[in-house]
């Protein structure tokens, strides 16, 4: 009987520290890089994350093709409207979302690759203890793969590995995460977006978090 409920308890354990699939913090703020494989993308972004409110602001900078950019857009779910705002010129273009929210998570048909430490496991607080994944999923332009990292305890995003046939493989690396949002005014469009009119859906702009990658 002894035997029977030891064997019990270590099958417990072992079930409890296989890592899980799982979703991000409802509220996310920080910072992200992205870029290319084929070395024509590099940017950087700060970001606020509502999965709460379905919400999302990026203020990205970076080069494309030799060419700098500057991208802020704020996108609301709940309304179905995306703003992409321009403070220099106080000009603001207003779009229709048709796509749903997408939240930061791991899916429930991802696949285990590796669990690993990022930076050191010879002594307390020199690392941080990741799962990796890897899957497909099918998005508005396509087939995607993805190979995503996230943290063992909390789910925070570490970096993602993203691949369709159009943009080739891409790479984001998370930073500076805070669990919470540091200002809930960016999700608040700017006072010259109020008389913007809604404009033609011309299939450009990001609809989903994976694209705003």
């Amino acid at each position: 009987m002894r035997a029977l409920v030891l064997l019990v308890c270590l099958t417990a354990c072992c079930l409890a520290q296989r890592p899980q699939q799982c979703k991000s913090p409802p509220l996310l703020s920080g910072g992200f890089s992205v870029a290319s494989s084929n070395g024509k993308l590099m940017a950087f972004a700060k970001y606020n994350y509502d999965a709460l409110g379905k919400r999302i602001r990026l203020r990205e900078f970076g080069s494309y093709g030799n060419k700098s950019f500057h991208f802020d857009v704020l996108l609301l779910y709940n309304q179905g409207v995306l703003y992409k705002i321009n403070y220099r010129n106080q000009t603001c273009c207003k779009k229709a979302l048709s796509m749903e929210f997408h939240p930061l998570e791991i899916p429930e048909s991802a696949n285990l690759l590796a669990q690993e430490v990022v930076g050191s496991s010879s002594g307390p607080f020199q690392g941080v203890l990741v799962n990796t994944w890897a899957g497909e999923m099918q998005l508005k332009k396509g087939q995607v793969k993805y190979i995503s990292s996230v943290t063992q305890f909390g789910c925070v995003p570490v970096s993602t590995l993203y691949h369709t046939e159009k943009t080739g493989w891409m790479v984001t690396s998370f930073y500076n995460n805070v669990i919470g949002i540091t200002d809930p005014g960016h999700f608040i469009p700017p006072s010259f977006c109020k008389d913007a009119k809604m404009e033609k859906d011309d299939g450009e702009d990001p609809v989903d978090f994976y694209d705003l990658f």
